[in-house]
């Protein structure tokens, strides 16, 4: 990012508009190209995670759509044990259709790569690219408990319908991870319009903690699913939540995988 991105994007996070250097009604303005992205968290996750990261693209001249996925986030309070992966599959799919987008680049983190797959699927003509970022590649009728079966005993215990967030202490001040219902892991996805979802171009991000191999992170197997699918598939330094610790890395990813 250049000094001039870099001006504006501090001036915007300001809540100052007015300076016409730094306009961003047309791709142009700031040197990137104009894409609609949309960004969908994992799990215990929420819209929020993907703030830094929504500023980033959003002073490039793109068009951010931070999906929260029912019970998450903001959306907590709509929360209970009935909501499965289906239901996250279909808050995406009708953010694209009421929001009325096309040629979406569509993001998935963590968890999120089932959804975004599960979105590629049922509407194929709407997306553009497809991200998984340290993700999920999911094959017909696997869940999350069958795609990554060495975690089920790990931070997986289900409590009254739900998978907990062992790692947040108390009750902090919002933004915070919540409760995950425990359909949504168990759900295997169902996927029926392959031919046609496996046209749409596709890139895999695994993100790598500094001083250790690919091979030893714990999403190195739909690392190489993508690469048999003759994706680009790329690695980057950093932890699993790089949308927190390397936003702009992570943007310049976003933005090259679009091109």
């Amino acid at each position: 990012m250049n000094v001039k991105k870099l001006f504006c994007l501090l001036l915007m996070v300001a809540g100052i508009t007015w300076f016409t250097g730094c306009t961003t009604t047309s791709s142009s303005a700031m040197g990137g190209g104009k894409n609609n992205y949309i960004l969908v968290h994992g799990a215990w996750g929420g819209g929020w995670d993907w703030r830094h990261v929504d500023d980033l693209l959003t002073a490039d001249g793109n068009k951010v759509f931070r999906a929260t996925l029912t019970g998450q986030g903001e959306r907590a309070h709509l929360s209970n044990t009935n909501i499965d992966l289906e239901t996250h599959i279909q808050d995406v799919v009708n953010l694209i259709v009421w929001e009325n987008l096309h040629d979406v680049v569509l993001v998935g983190h963590s968890y999120g790569g089932m959804v975004i797959t599960g979105v590629a699927d049922r509407i194929p003509d709407r997306i553009k690219h497809v991200v998984y970022l340290d993700a999920l590649l999911p094959e017909n009728g696997e869940s999350v408990r069958i795609a990554m079966p060495e975690r089920n005993s790990v931070n997986r215990q289900v409590t009254n319908g739900y998978i907990l967030p062992v790692w947040v202490k108390g009750n902090p001040p919002p933004p915070h991870d919540v409760p995950m219902p425990a359909l949504t892991f168990s759900q295997p996805i169902t996927l029926t319009n392959q031919t046609v979802a496996a046209q749409v171009p596709a890139t895999y991000i695994l993100t790598v903690d500094a001083g250790k191999a690919p091979e030893q992170d714990d999403f190195y197997k739909f690392y190489q699913r993508a690469e048999a699918r003759h994706w680009p598939a790329w690695t980057m330094e950093g932890d699993h939540n790089v949308q927190r610790s390397h936003p702009v890395a992570l943007v310049h990813l976003l933005e090259k995988a679009a091109r």
